[in-house]
């Protein structure tokens, strides 16, 4: 009975002993697994701190775990991020004396290259020296990057591209072990649009016999300025559990090459560069025969469709104005669709045209020119003229007929006040009216539209924005007024936090929401300032651009309210077995 209660006893005092050191006489050690890296490698340090212990009846029973030294450590995350951290005890007998030993291991990734310094670190009394590690740029030419737990491959469609022509970068992360967490950065670039083209892919490959998984990550990229292009680096910062059950850190990054951006060719005669590796123009509505009668109502739809362009970077249509005929259009729509080769985008204008007047009414020649990438020359999209054969309504000439052919005897049994203006007379009145109904008709539809865009059924009452609303908002604000190409890709970033309820892949789908004819303006302006043949640097006022989208801001209330920032760490990364 004596020997069960004396081993619990004894393991139980050595616990408490932890919590009660004697300050006196602390030995501490700092020692690096190796003093030169590279930046995407993570070096271990180990702190080994040592004190005598006091151990008696008065402060056996009283443990605080919170009490327990430990080294500043907080030093080094001026040039190491800490990235791990482990700690360990044990107490041992020296002369009669009882020593408590701490163990404590960290793993430190470099936050830059160059020499970087641990510095002095502090335990009770005692101190460290300090130790300069050397972190080199790049990875060992000594490793296999395949023979890592972790690298990144970074691969791009082509070696060099025209300005605001489509780069499409692949990025994939290889890693070994099951992955508890982990990080994969986005490419960045202050002169460049980017866009996610869909969704992340995972699979497993192959190397030297070792197995990896795979996530690849592909990226429509438009460089906005001529000369090298150069990304930021990728990193990858996760943590991986071993067949064994170890925790290991991984961490890596890649650079990505130089790809030269060459400028728009002297030889282009467009108003608005269009880089595209294929690019149709195409028209509907129109009748085979194209014969037609005066008060018939037409639909024409343009269409406009690119391979490798944005679809804000489509030009509007040249003004279908023709003399004999009304034209009703209405707003153009702009969608874009992507797929892992790059975006292609679409641009539709409809147009209602009611000839009114009759004879050979022309459509003029539409003439798009764009740049095919692939052949590397200018190419031109037409669509011819096209002439339309407009006779007069036989229901307008109707009264007239009657009069003229009538037999005189008729005439004096039926006197009816004529001249030889008749004719004329009872058809003046008829287009006036058509124009009246037809007018009507539209606006009608057009205030139903309106209506039904800014009244929609049962909204969500007002909620209060959340900060990262509001920062993304100011980030807009700013990239607007300074004409920057990134606003294209911060507002339907900031529209899918700010509008809870609706998903925005472009501009398009943001202009689409809004209803806003002010906005369209002011997003067409910035197109054109951002996609013109000739450079327009330092001409852009992006005032009224932010007075639009502060009013378009602050006249609807249908937004967040918690804060929905994306997932910290790639879809599908976190392993569902630990």
């Amino acid at each position: 009975m004596v020997k069960r209660l004396a081993i619990p006893f004894i393991l139980i005092t050595m616990l408490f002993t932890l919590a009660w050191p004697a300050h006196a006489e602390s030995e501490l050690t700092v020692e690096p697994d190796r003093t030169r890296l590279y930046e995407g490698e993570v070096l271990t340090l180990t702190v080994r701190g040592s004190m005598k212990i006091d151990i008696n009846l008065g402060n056996l029973f009283d443990l605080d775990i919170s009490n327990l030294p430990s080294p500043d450590i907080g030093k080094v995350e001026d040039d190491f991020e800490i990235v791990g951290r482990n700690q360990r005890y044990s107490i041992r007998t020296i002369n009669n004396d009882m020593v408590g030993e701490i163990t404590w291991t960290y793993q430190l990734a470099p936050r830059k290259t160059g020499e970087l310094t641990i510095p002095s670190l502090t335990f009770q009394d005692a101190s460290s020296e300090p130790i300069t590690i050397n972190v080199v740029a790049g990875t060992s030419p000594d490793q296999d990057p395949e023979s890592r737990d972790s690298f990144i491959e970074l691969s791009t469609d082509k070696d060099e591209v025209y300005v605001q022509e489509q780069l499409v970068l692949t990025i994939k992360l290889f890693f070994s072990g099951n992955l508890i967490r982990g990080e994969l950065s986005e490419p960045e670039h202050p002169d460049a649009i980017i866009e996610n083209l869909g969704k992340q892919r995972e699979y497993s490959r192959y190397r030297n016999g070792v197995r990896f998984r795979v996530v690849e990550r592909r990226y429509a990229i438009y460089p906005q300025q001529p000369g090298e292009f150069r990304l930021n680096a990728i990193h990858f910062e996760g943590r991986a559990r071993t067949p064994e059950g170890q925790l290991k850190f991984l961490r890596d990054s890649e650079q990505l090459f130089d790809i030269p951006v060459k400028g728009i060719p002297d030889s282009f005669t467009g108003d608005t560069w269009l880089p595209a590796s294929d690019l149709q123009l195409s028209e509907a509505g129109l009748p085979d025969n194209q014969n037609l009668s005066t008060g018939q109502n037409l639909t024409r739809t343009l269409s406009l469709t690119a391979q490798g362009l944005p679809a804000e970077a489509l030009p509007p249509f040249p003004d279908q104005t023709v003399p004999g005929i009304r034209t009703y259009p209405e707003h153009p729509e702009r969608s874009a669709t992507s797929d892992r080769d790059g975006i292609t985008s679409s641009l539709t204008q409809t147009t209602a045209l009611v000839p009114v007047e009759p004879g050979n009414l022309v459509l003029p020649e539409i003439r798009i020119p764009w740049w095919d990438t692939d052949a590397d020359e200018e190419k031109i999209a037409v669509i011819p003229a096209r002439t339309l054969s407009v006779s007069a309504s036989p229901d307008l000439t109707t009264t007239s007929g009657q009069n003229t052919g009538a037999p005189e005897k008729d005439m004096e049994t039926t006197p009816v006040e004529t001249d030889e203006n008749t004719g004329q007379t009872s058809t003046s009145w008829f287009w006036p009216v058509v124009s009246l109904i037809l007018a009507m008709g539209w606006l009608a539809t057009a205030i139903a539209w309106w209506y039904g865009r800014k009244h929609p059924a049962s909204p969500p009452g007002p909620q209060a924005r959340d900060t990262g609303e509001r920062a993304l908002f100011r980030e807009l604000c700013q990239a607007a007024e300074e004409g920057d190409p990134r606003t294209l890709e911060l507002l339907p970033r900031w529209a899918a936090r700010y509008f809870h309820s609706q998903r925005f892949d472009s501009v398009a789908d943001v202009c689409r929401y809004a209803a806003d004819d002010a906005l369209n303006r002011e997003l067409e302006a910035l197109q054109r300032h951002l996609f013109g043949k000739h450079d327009h640097t330092g001409d852009w006022d992006g005032k009224p651009l932010v007075a639009v989208l502060r009013n378009l801001r602050g006249k609807d209330t249908r937004h967040r309210t918690e804060d929905s920032l994306p997932p910290l760490y790639p879809e599908g990364l976190a392993s569902q077995s630990q």
